[in-house]
């Protein structure tokens, strides 16, 4: 696998090596020994998956203080464009944000780490999802942060009145009243 860093610390974008045949293929999704030479080490607890159509956008989610999660991210069926924004204050990088499109033909994966605002939007007619976590999902920290916030001014690609989202996610927090990490 290769492991490419983005423009935010601590953030990566992971290339499998895919080994083709007239059968279909083969690569390995993750393999601990690796990431943690790579990344460092990280104890996931938990697999969620989610499925989706064109349009929707799930974000930008992430959860607050000890329960705060690190994600490992991958799209299993179809195409999305992945976000994720750094709401470290004490990083170089506080306040922006990484794009990566994930996608069944590239087979990428993005790592985020702890203090990161996470979110994706299907550009495909449907998308299965898939994501590692190293915290368990609790309600009573969960946070979101509006997707078309002016301050963190995410480019998505479609016009935001055609986008699908949830009751939730439309009352998302503004950037500037969001809860941050050190």
């Amino acid at each position: 696998m290769k492991y490419i860093e983005t423009d935010i610390a601590d953030v990566y974008v992971i290339e499998p090596l895919v080994f083709n045949d007239a059968r279909g293929y083969f690569y390995e999704v993750w393999k601990q020994s690796d990431f943690e030479k790579n990344v460092g080490k990280v104890g996931f607890v938990q697999d969620n998956e989610s499925k989706s159509s064109y349009g929707v956008l799930r974000g930008l989610h992430y959860q607050k203080g000890e329960m705060s999660q690190a994600k490992l991210v991958r799209v299993i069926k179809g195409r999305v464009l992945d976000v994720a924004v750094d709401l470290r204050k004490s990083s170089k990088t506080f306040g922006r944000y990484v794009m990566v499109e994930l996608s069944e033909e590239n087979k990428r994966q993005l790592f985020i780490p702890r203090g990161f605002a996470h979110g994706f939007l299907v550009l495909s007619d449907e998308a299965v999802f898939t994501y590692k976590v190293d915290n368990i999902y609790a309600p009573h920290c969960e946070a979101s942060i509006r997707f078309d916030d002016p301050d963190i001014n995410i480019q998505w690609p479609m016009e935001l009145s055609d986008v699908i989202t949830s009751e939730k996610d439309l009352k998302g927090q503004s950037f500037k009243d969001a809860d941050y990490f050190e």
